[in-house]
């Protein structure tokens, strides 16, 4: 799959308002910027926008608003928990601080993933 394309103005100002938190960290989702808190991604810059992993009731509120859809990477794959949310003006994201919390705190709630067991060749 070929990376998109981001706007490098969203992550600077993501970068400043996100890097502060404790425990959060920045990394990479699909080849594009993504933040991490205890190794779980909950937020990335995507194409034109930001994608945010978040609880139900969250989510829902946001998709109400003008500029925030369902986050769909790939055409027909949906991701379940995420959202997109599209502003051409790259600092209208500290409007959605709280939102940003919010993927924090969700993903910091989510049980961690137990790594996954090698198949056994058979002889």
């Amino acid at each position: 799959m070929p990376i998109a394309a981001f706007n490098e103005k969203h992550k600077e100002v993501l970068d400043g308002m996100l890097l502060v938190i404790p425990g959060v960290k920045a990394g990479k989702m699909f080849g594009l910027p993504g933040y991490y808190a205890d190794g779980k991604l909950f937020a990335c810059v995507w194409e034109d926008g930001v994608s945010l992993k978040l609880p139900e009731k969250v989510r829902m509120d946001l998709l109400k608003q003008r500029g925030v859809e369902p986050f769909v990477p790939m055409e027909g794959r949906p991701m379940k928990e995420w959202v997109l949310i599209r502003k051409k003006n790259s600092k209208d994201y500290l409007k959605y601080e709280d939102a940003f919390i919010s993927a924090v705190e969700y993903v910091l709630s989510l049980p961690k993933k137990s790594p996954k067991k090698s198949p056994r060749k058979r002889a």
